[in-house]
């Protein structure tokens, strides 16, 4: 959905006050959070807004290198960082689909998503392989593919304006068995790392799933977790159902609610604080690593004349602080890369795209985004290396240069 919806759903959530809330079991305490674990699933997440969540990742991943053995931090690392953005996601997915036709595309040893970004990552960590599902989502899907609209007064007294069941379904086609023993393979035999994110409600805290540890358990109950972790990364809040989780701790159920991981973060990469934990523990490195982060949005600022109604104005401003919000998570990533001695390379969707938008999951929209995306790549895509308005950068059709490369080309042509 986008962001006009966004706004209705924060402005009905309003009248809601006073009105009866939906049943569930108690929260996780705020102080029991890091000791809270899903039944038979534990260790499966990070909370990576505390020293004990980044700690914990950290070892992880020293565990799963040196599981390894000689292969332990080899060779160049390649990272994949999706945004979220609805269905803008189409960008990412004729993106990923053209940079695999045009043969540079490497193998990532970290992906990561968030939102329509984490539907997409399980795909994109798994190769080009499943390529041709990313083209089929991405350019067929339509909103009764998505979800199911409830009528006013039921949406209102619900815990979403909408069903999202045809979306859990969507997910659970591709996501199968069979599906999760190959993520399973890659994590444990070639320590390459899928993480998706989501938003942790009742906390207000940013939570990161090690998808990769969750396949390896391989039950039943760990197919149903990564296809609601999926769900859960896209539910926005208002719009669709939160996602429930079970938890355990000391014996006693509780319930932690989730919702779309954007409401914490448009795109992450991993915590500088993890890099700087790694740097303190002296721990090996690989030379060259490459971070690519595919921003499912528009950078530029889009002049629009708003209507004087409370729903125009909120939607606008709502739109407005999302954009702002993901350009400051690009400054954020970058400083991370640039500390971290990472190559940062960014795409985004140009200000040259202006295909019209009728609705939610228009078909026709997806399409000419995809084939925007995949246009771009085909012929090698210019990736940015700064975020926008970075030392003098201007790039907002995703392939012009930066001022500074102008500069420095102008410079050329008046030596004698």
């Amino acid at each position: 959905m986008r962001l006009s919806s966004f706004a209705v759903c924060i402005a009905l959530s309003l009248s809601l006050l006073g009105c009866s809330a939906l049943e569930r079991k108690s929260a996780v305490p705020a102080q029991s959070l890091s000791k809270a674990q899903i039944s038979g699933l534990p260790s499966v997440r990070y909370l990576i807004s505390t020293q004990a969540g980044v700690d914990a990742m950290v070892n992880d991943v020293i565990k799963l290198e040196q599981s390894r053995g000689k292969n332990a931090f080899t060779g160049d690392a390649n990272f994949l960082a999706l945004s979220g953005g609805g269905d803008d996601g189409a960008f990412g997915a004729g993106l990923l689909v053209g940079w695999s036709k045009q043969g540079s595309r490497p193998s990532f040893n970290l992906v990561t998503g968030i939102s329509t970004g984490a539907l997409i990552a399980p795909f994109a960590y798994l190769g080009k392989d499943y390529d041709p599902i990313l083209q089929q989502v991405y350019t067929s899907i339509k909103p009764n593919d998505v979800y199911v609209e409830r009528g006013i007064l039921s949406g209102i007294f619900s815990d979403g304006l909408a069903d999202s069941t045809p979306l859990y379904r969507l997910i659970s086609k591709y996501v199968d068995g069979d599906f999760l023993k190959k993520i399973a393979y890659e994590y444990n035999a070639n320590g390459r790392w899928l993480l998706i994110g989501t938003t942790n409600i009742d906390a207000g805290q940013p939570v990161i799933w090690n998808m990769g540890r969750i396949a390896t358990i391989c039950s039943p109950e760990a197919l149903e977790l990564f296809r609601r972790i999926m769900l859960a990364s896209a539910s926005i809040p208002g719009a669709f159902p939160p996602v429930m989780f079970d938890f355990l701790l000391d014996g006693q159920a509780f319930q932690e609610m989730h919702v779309d991981g954007g409401a914490s973060t448009q795109v992450f990469l991993y915590p500088s604080a993890a890099a700087q934990k790694a740097n303190d523990l002296g721990l090996k490195r690989r030379v060259n690593r490459q971070a690519y982060i595919i921003r499912n949005s528009r950078l530029d600022p889009r002049w629009n004349e708003t209507e004087r109604r409370t729903l125009s104005v909120a939607g606008r401003a709502i739109s407005q602080l999302i954009q702002t919000q993901g350009i400051g998570d690009l400054y954020r990533i970058y400083n991370t890369t640039q500390s971290d001695n990472v190559g940062f390379n960014l795409a985004y969707i140009g200000s040259d795209f202006n295909e019209p938008h009728n609705e939610e999951f228009d078909t026709k929209y997806m399409n000419a985004l995809f084939q925007y995306g995949y246009a771009h790549a085909i012929k090698g895509y210019p990736w940015s290396k700064y975020p926008p308005g970075f030392k003098g950068a201007f790039d907002t059709d995703g392939g012009k240069m930066t001022l500074q490369q102008s500069d420095k080309k102008k410079q050329l042509k008046q030596k004698p």
